[in-house]
This record gives C-alpha cells, structure tokens and sequence, in this order.
C-alpha cells in the first residue's frame, strides 16, 4: 500500500484521490493536495490539469465508480485520503424535474460518495488514511426547489456521522458542510436559480484549506465536522 505517513502534519508525499477534481472545489482541492507535496488523484468526466493520475467515469454508474477507485488505488500503491468534492444538482419544483434528472442528482451526490468510500477502505485501512466527505449547508437545512440535493446531502450527513462511529479508530472521518462558493456550479441553471451578482460566495480555494486542515490531523485526532461559507451565507445557519 502507500508507504507515505499519515502523520506528516505537511500532507507532504500522501496520495489523496478527489472526485469531481476537475473543476470546483475538487480541482481547488488537488492545487492543495500538489501544493502540500502530496499526490492527487482524480475521478472525473473531464480531464484534471496537467500531469495529474486519472481515470474518467461517470459517477452516476457506482460499479464503475468502485472500479475506477480501484484502480487508482492500485496503480499508485494505495490511498492516505478520500475527498468527495463531486456533485450536481438541477433545482426545481419536483413535479417539474424530471424523474431521471432527480435519480442522478441523489445517485451522484449520495450513492457515489458511498461507492467510492467502500472501495476506498481496505486502503485507507492500511494506511490508517482519512475520509473527507462533502455536504453542503443545504444538507442541514431545507430550502424549497431543491428535494433531490436536499434528499442527497441530508444523507452524506447521516451517512457520514455514521460511518465516523462505526471508522473510529481506523480511519479518520470529517464531514464538510460548505456554503456556495463561486464556481462553475451554478453556470447551468436556469436563471432564476443562480446567485445574483451581489451574492457572497466563497473562494473554492477557501473551502479546500478546511480538507487539508482536516487531513493534517494525526491519527487519533479527528475534526469530525466543518462548516465552511461565506460570513453572510443566507443557506447558514
């Protein structure tokens, strides 16, 4: 498995894997990772920056998504760290989203991140490695027009509070509660569902510091749960 140590409060030389790296929060994620002197690896759609170990999947297919962890796992010799940045949502009424839409919401911001975490285990297990999910403000407090993301971050909530008891002392657990942050993942909205111009907004570069925060802990220090948003973020408390 990985031979880098887990307690390098730096994160110099571990290898964390980051769904949705490409862009967002994940890709701010990876900068962190590489800057640190750790080794990023991606699960994605679109290709990561340059240089960077990765393997395209859809995380709506969770087999492939288990698969693809993996493989990334094996090819570099196990895993210090799993960040679940990857996520979507299409807001609407839910009589007016489509039943196929609001599957893939909940299968990707859910279902996923569960997938990959089991896949993760054996080596983070090993490597007495950490586990970073990310949630969302959203996840602890229900706004209308949004039931799958709600459905689907509630249970990142549930699911990993859970794992953190059933984990405690093998693998260390944080729970990300992130606010809007200005990244591309309001670009598709339709209008009326996107920021407005004076909206405060994090930098995704922000939020990414809190992961290596948590990541620096030696094991058997855990920062089970953090909240990270904009100061006047109106989905908070």
């Amino acid at each position: 498995m990985s031979s880098s140590s887990n307690s390098s409060p730096s994160g110099a030389g571990r290898t964390v894997l980051v769904t949705g790296g490409s862009s967002g929060l994940g890709a701010a994620v990876v900068t962190a990772v590489t800057r640190a002197g750790g080794r990023p690896l991606v699960l994605d759609r679109q290709p990561p920056g340059d240089g960077v170990p990765w393997v395209e999947c859809d995380l709506a297919d969770t087999r492939a998504a288990e698969e693809a962890t993996r493989e990334l796992a094996g090819r570099s010799g196990g895993l210090d760290a799993v960040v679940t940045a990857a996520g979507m949502d299409v807001p609407g009424r839910l009589a007016d989203v489509p039943r196929e839409t609001w599957e893939r919401i909940v299968t990707v911001d859910l279902l996923a991140t569960v997938a990959v975490v089991r896949a993760a285990l054996p080596y983070l297990e090993t490597s007495r490695g950490n586990v970073v999910t990310v949630a969302s403000t959203l996840g602890v407090k229900a706004v209308g027009d949004a039931t799958a993301y709600c459905a689907a971050k509630f249970g990142v909530v549930g699911f990993t509070r859970s794992l953190a008891a059933e984990l405690a002392g093998s693998v260390g657990v944080t729970l990300l509660v992130p606010g809007g942050m200005r990244t591309a993942f309001f670009d598709d909205r339709d209008p009326q569902y996107r920021p407005g111009p004076d909206a405060k907004l994090n930098d995704p570069a922000d939020t990414a510091a809190a992961v290596m925060f948590a990541l620096s802990q030696p094991p058997g220090c855990a920062v089970r749960e953090l909240v990270v948003c904009a100061e006047q973020e109106t989905s908070y408390p």
